[in-house]
């Protein structure tokens, strides 16, 4: 490249400069955007996992509560334990063998019918969650009982990857 006497190849090569520069600028920008919009994507989807996975721990919990039976009753209240923390876990774990005797002298099982759930609020590691369902009792004497409604509102609480029950409460 020749220069000219005067000096008049600077100014292009400060027009390119200043292009590059500002290509440089624009793509730096461009990936501080898609970064940002990233971390919002991702910490949105954390939040709707860890809202499933809330509403998923008490809608079973519900669903083990309401489901009996005399012939497998140690083990569903195995599972209704599992689902516990805390006060409530002691609670349901006191009240066991008075459970099973009834269950078992009156030959009972108990079945449900559209579960559903419901977040009122949740947090990084506790949430409140109101669940409901159709539950019928049958036993020797009554073979085909109504359908009852039952719903309570749950408060949980994360443990590890885990959401269990600390505390339910039968609503009307």
């Amino acid at each position: 490249m020749e220069v000219a006497a005067d000096g008049a190849a600077q100014p292009i090569l400060r027009g390119r400069l200043t292009a590059i520069l500002a290509l440089v600028v624009a793509a730096l920008a461009l990936l501080s955007v898609v970064a940002v919009l990233g971390l919002r994507a991702r910490e949105g989807s954390t939040k709707a996992t860890r809202r499933e996975h809330a509403l998923q721990a008490a809608r079973q919990l519900g669903v083990n509560l309401n489901t009996l039976d005399y012939q497998s009753g140690q083990k569903d209240v195995d599972r209704i334990i599992a689902g516990a923390t805390g006060t409530l876990r002691d609670q349901l774990a006191s009240q066991t063998k008075t459970l099973l005797d009834q269950l078992t002298k009156n030959k009972a099982k108990v079945t449900i019918g559209n579960p559903q759930a419901g977040v009122v609020s949740i947090d990084d590691d506790s949430a409140e969650v109101i669940v409901s369902m159709d539950y019928t009792v049958t036993n020797e004497k009554v073979k085909n009982a109504a359908a009852r409604a039952w719903r309570a509102q749950m408060n949980l609480e994360r443990h590890g990857d885990r959401w269990l029950v600390s505390d339910l409460e039968l609503v009307p």
